[in-house]
C-alpha cells in the first residue's frame, strides 16, 4: 500500500473516533500538532518498525513533513510528551475498534514474558522494583525477570482484552482480568488446565477448555491437538506483537511509560486488522501495509 493512501485512511479513522469520544481536553489552547496528526504518527510508526519516538520524530519530519506540516513547528519533547498523555485516549479508542472486529462467543487466552532487564542484571536491577517477578519461558527455555502481558483474543486475532502482570503471578489467576462479562467459552493452552479453574467458569455462566497441562500422561492427544490447532491465530497475534511490534524490547524505567508503549503498539495492531478487514484481506495480513 502506498504510504501516503496508509497515512491518510489511519488518520481519517483516527480523528473519527476521536470526535466520537469527545474533546480531550476542557481547558487550555489546543495544541500546535493534533491529536488526531500524533496518534496517526505513533501508529503508523509502530506499523512500519519504527518505535522509539525520537526516530518517530526524526523519520515524519524527514520523509512526511508534507502531510504533517505542524510537526517542523514542535519540538521533539512536546511530541514525546504529547503523544504519552493520550495513552487513555488510545486505551479507549482501541477497546471500541476492538469490539466492533471480534466481540463473539469465543475467545482465547494466552501470554508472552517481557522481560525487565537481562538474566545476568536481573539481581541488581531497580527499575520497576516492588511490580514484577521471577517466570519461566517455555519458548526459550530459560527463566526471566519481568512482565507477562496476559492477552485476550478474538478467534481473528483481535485482541480484546490484556492486562500487565508480574511474571510469577499465575495465568489460572491473571485470566479473570482479561475474562469478557458474559464469560461465553474460552479457550486456553496446557497452562489453563485447572479443575477448578474450570468448575469456576462454569458456575459462573461460561466455559474454560484447555489441553491436558501434560503432554505425555494426556489421555486424549488427538481432542489437544485440535484444540492446540484453533489456538494458532492468538499465536499469531503474539508473534506479530513481539517481532513486527517489538513489545519485548522493555527501555522504559517506569510502569507508566511502559503501559503506554504496550497501548500504542496493542492500538497499531488493531487498526491493521481494521484496514486488512475493510479492504476484504485476511485479518493478520500485515506485509500488504507496511511501507
Amino acid at each position: 500500500m502506498d504510504p501516503q493512501d496508509l497515512l491518510l485512511m489511519v488518520f481519517c479513522l483516527i480523528d473519527d473516533e476521536l470526535k466520537a469520544l469527545g474533546p480531550p481536553r476542557s481547558r487550555g489552547p489546543a495544541p500546535t500538532l493534533s491529536d488526531s496528526e500524533v496518534v496517526t504518527i505513533a501508529l503508523v510508526g509502530e506499523l512500519w518498525g519504527i518505535a522509539d519516538d525520537k526516530a518517530l520524530y526524526r523519520f515524519f519530519r524527514r520523509y512526511h513533513a508534507a502531510a504533517f506540516p505542524a510537526l517542523l513547528r514542535v519540538h521533539r519533547t512536546t511530541f514525546a510528551r504529547q503523544a504519552a498523555n493520550l495513552c487513555w485516549v488510545k486505551r479507549r479508542v482501541q477497546r471500541r475498534l476492538a469490539e466492533r472486529l471480534g466481540d463473539g462467543p469465543l475467545w482465547l487466552v494466552d501470554s508472552l514474558p517481557l522481560p525487565a532487564c537481562r538474566f545476568a542484571r536481573a539481581r541488581t536491577c531497580r527499575r520497576f522494583a516492588g511490580q514484577v517477578g521471577w517466570g519461566f519461558d517455555p519458548v526459550a527455555n530459560k527463566a526471566f525477570y519481568g512482565f507477562r502481558l496476559h492477552l485476550r483474543t478474538s478467534p481473528d486475532g483481535v485482541i480484546l482484552a490484556y492486562q500487565l502482570a508480574p511474571a510469577d503471578a499465575a495465568e489460572t489467576e491473571v485470566i479473570w482480568e482479561v475474562a469478557p462479562g458474559p464469560l461465553a467459552t474460552g479457550l486456553g493452552d496446557r497452562n489453563y488446565w485447572s479443575p477448578a479453574l474450570a468448575a469456576a467458569f462454569e458456575a459462573a455462566g461460561g466455559r474454560l477448555v484447555a489441553p491436558f497441562q501434560m503432554a505425555r500422561h494426556d489421555k486424549d492427544p488427538r481432542r489437544s491437538q485440535a484444540l492446540l490447532s484453533v489456538r494458532r491465530r492468538i499465536e499469531h497475534a503474539i508473534g506479530q506483537l513481539v517481532e513486527r511490534f517489538p513489545c519485548r524490547r522493555v527501555r522504559v524505567k517506569d510502569i507508566w511509560h511502559l503501559e503506554h508503549r504496550l497501548v500504542r503498539k496493542i492500538l497499531s495492531h488493531t487498526v491493521a486488522i481494521w484496514l486488512n478487514v475493510r479492504d476484504g484481506h485476511e485479518p493478520l495480513q500485515f506485509d500488504r501495509l507496511a511501507a
